[in-house]
C-alpha cells in the first residue's frame, strides 16, 4: 500500500495524536470529579449534573455527519487543527461561565471542537496502517484516553485546592494550543487525488453506503447504549453512585474514579496487545463481542442487586467487561472502503455520542422521576440503573439476531 508510513513515522503520527486524544479524555470526563463542586456552587440536581455531562456529547453528535465528509475530503490534519480552535473558545468560555446555561453551552462548543480528536487519526490509521495495526492502534488510542480519564481523578482533585475549577480549565485551553503546534508540525499531508492502483474503484459520495451497511447496522444497537453507557458511567454516574449510594466521601469517589479509570487504562492496553494476534486466529471483532458482552449485563444486574456494597472494584468491573464492544469502532471502518472510513467512523461516532448524551441525561431524569414513588436517592439510583440494564439487554439481543445473520450469509457464501 503507497500511503503506509514507516515505522518511525507511524509511531510519531501515534504519539501527536495519542496527546491530543489524552486532553480530549481529560476534558470529558472532568465533570465527573467536579460534580460535588459544580452541584454546590450553581445549586445543580441529578438532571442537571446530566444535561451538563451529555452537553459535551451532544456537541460531538451534532459535528459527526458533517465531519466525515470532511475528514474524507481534507483529512486528519486540517480538520482536527481547525475543530480544536473551537475547543480553545469552550474551554475558555466555561472558565468564565457565572450561570448554568453559561456551563452547558460552553459544553457543548467543546465537545464540537474535540469531536474529531478520535476520528482524525482513526482516519488516517485507515490509510496509513495495515489492518491489524488498526486494531491494535484503535485500541491503544483508547488505552490513551483512559489515561486522560485517569488524570482526571484524582490529580484534579489534588489541584482543585490550588488552581480551582476555572483555573483548571484556562490550564486545558493553553495545553490544547500546544497540541495544535505539534500536530501541525508532525502530522502529514493527507493525499486528495484517488491513487491510481488502490483507489480505482469509485465510492459513493455521502453516508447511504453507511448507513446500508449490513455490518454497520449490526453493530448499531450495542454501539448506542452498551458502547455510549459504558463511557456515560465511566465520565459521570459511577461517581455520584459512589457518594449518594455508597456512601464515599468526594476524595474517596475520586480515588474510585482514578481506580476504574486505571483499570480501563490496563483493558485496552492489553486489547492492543492481543488483538492482532486473536485476528490472525481469526476471531472476528463481532465474534468476541458477541461472546464476552453478555459479562457486563451480568454485572450490572450485580450493581443494582448490591446497592451501598456495589463500590468502585464492581464499577471497574462493568467498564472493563464493556470494552468487548469497544472493538466495533475499527471493524465498522475496516467494513468499508478506505475513501469511506471517515464517514464510516464518523456515523458510528454519532451513534456512540448520541448514546452517551441520552444516558447520561436520561439516568438523571430517571433519578429525578422515579421520586414519585416515595423513594430514597439511594433507591432512585439503583431503580435508575436498573432501567439501564434492561436498555442494555435489549441492545444485545438486536445486535445476537444481526450478528447470526452475518454468520449465516458468510457460511452461505463460504459453501457457495
Amino acid at each position: 500500500m503507497p500511503d503506509l508510513l514507516s515505522a518511525r513515522g507511524a509511531v510519531l503520527v501515534f504519539l501527536v495524536f495519542a496527546f491530543t486524544y489524552f486532553l480530549s479524555a481529560l476534558v470529558r470526563a472532568i465533570t465527573a470529579t467536579l460534580s460535588p463542586t459544580l452541584s454546590q456552587e450553581f445549586a445543580l440536581t441529578p438532571g442537571h449534573l446530566g444535561l451538563l455531562a451529555g452537553g459535551y456529547f451532544f456537541g460531538f453528535a451534532l459535528t459527526q455527519l458533517p465531519l466525515g465528509n470532511w475528514l474524507d475530503r481534507h483529512g486528519p490534519k486540517r480538520v482536527v487543527l481547525a475543530f480544536l480552535g473551537l475547543a480553545v473558545l469552550g474551554c475558555v468560555a466555561f472558565a468564565l461561565a457565572d450561570s448554568f446555561a453559561g456551563l452547558l453551552a460552553a459544553r457543548v462548543l467543546t465537545g464540537m471542537g474535540l469531536s474529531a480528536c478520535l476520528m482524525a487519526p482513526l482516519t488516517g490509521f485507515r490509510r496509513w496502517f495495515a489492518p491489524t495495526t488498526q486494531l491494535r492502534a484503535n485500541s491503544w488510542m483508547l488505552m490513551t484516553g483512559s489515561l486522560g480519564m485517569v488524570a482526571a481523578t484524582l490529580p484534579v482533585q489534588w489541584l482543585m485546592p490550588v488552581m480551582g475549577w476555572r483555573g483548571l480549565f484556562w490550564s486545558l485551553a493553553v495545553l490544547l494550543l500546544l497540541s495544535m503546534a505539534v500536530i501541525f508540525g508532525a502530522v502529514p499531508r493527507w493525499r486528495t487525488e484517488p491513487h491510481p492502483h488502490t483507489d480505482n474503484e469509485p465510492v459513493e459520495r455521502g453516508y447511504g453506503l453507511v448507513w446500508r451497511n449490513a455490518y454497520f447496522r449490526t453493530m448499531v444497537p450495542v454501539g448506542f447504549v452498551n458502547y455510549g453507557g459504558m463511557v456515560a458511567v465511566q465520565t459521570l454516574w459511577a461517581g455520584p453512585w459512589m457518594v449518594k449510594v455508597a456512601g464515599y466521601t468526594p476524595g474517596e469517589a475520586a480515588g474510585g474514579l482514578f481506580a476504574i479509570n486505571l483499570s480501563m487504562l490496563t483493558a485496552f492496553w492489553l486489547w492492543g496487545v492481543v488483538t492482532p494476534r486473536l485476528s490472525h486466529r481469526g476471531l472476528r471483532p463481532e465474534v468476541l463481542i458477541g461472546w464476552g458482552l453478555p459479562s457486563s449485563l451480568l454485572v450490572i444486574a450485580a450493581i443494582v442487586l448490591l446497592g451501598d456494597r456495589a463500590g468502585w472494584p464492581v464499577w471497574a468491573l462493568f467498564c472493563v467487561s464493556s470494552t468487548f464492544v469497544a472493538l466495533s469502532q475499527p471493524a465498522v471502518a475496516l467494513a468499508l472502503p478506505p475513501q469511506a472510513a471517515g464517514r464510516a467512523l464518523s456515523a458510528y461516532n454519532l451513534v456512540i455520542f448520541a448514546g452517551v448524551f441520552l444516558l447520561q441525561w436520561g439516568i438523571g431524569l430517571a433519578i429525578d422521576a422515579l421520586s414519585v414513588f416515595g423513594w430514597d436517592e439511594a433507591t432512585r439510583y439503583r431503580g435508575a440503573v436498573a432501567l439501564f440494564g434492561l436498555c442494555c439487554l435489549a441492545a444485545y439481543a438486536a445486535f445476537w439476531r444481526g450478528w447470526r445473520r452475518i454468520e449465516r450469509d458468510r457460511a452461505a457464501t463460504l459453501d457457495a
